[in-house]
């Protein structure tokens, strides 16, 4: 689930490094400040996902995403589909995780009785 969610904050934060190169060309300062300001807390929060308050933080982060689309009306779209993106990986993650844990499980309880069955 981490690696799935790590992937998806930095390639946001590099969609929204793209993004940044349009509002230093066509807005104020502060706009460009605000977008840097999200960029390098995405980039940070994906070293925060192994705490839990790191994946509250990846929603908050983003609706600030979405949000930016008041500044680049591209990121609208481009916000939405990071947070699809974030859901799936959450969504995914978990499966994933819930299936190896029993294949792991599975390995140690049933490793070694197969062991002794086989040779027979």
């Amino acid at each position: 689930m981490k690696i799935l969610g790590r992937s998806v904050l930095v390639m946001e934060a590099i969609t929204l490094g793209f993004a940044l190169l349009l509002v230093r060309l066509e807005n104020d300062r502060n706009d460009l400040l605000i977008g840097i300001v999200i960029m390098v807390l995405l980039l940070l929060n994906s070293g925060l996902l192994r705490m839990s308050f790191g994946w509250w933080l990846g929603w908050i982060l983003q609706g600030a995403t979405i949000l930016y689309g008041l500044v680049i009306p591209s990121m609208f779209f481009m916000g939405a589909i990071f947070a699809t993106l974030w859901m799936a990986a959450i969504y995914f993650g978990r499966k994933g995780e819930a299936i190896r844990a029993s294949l792991i499980a599975e390995r140690e309880s049933g490793g070694a009785a197969s062991d002794g069955e086989g040779k027979k």
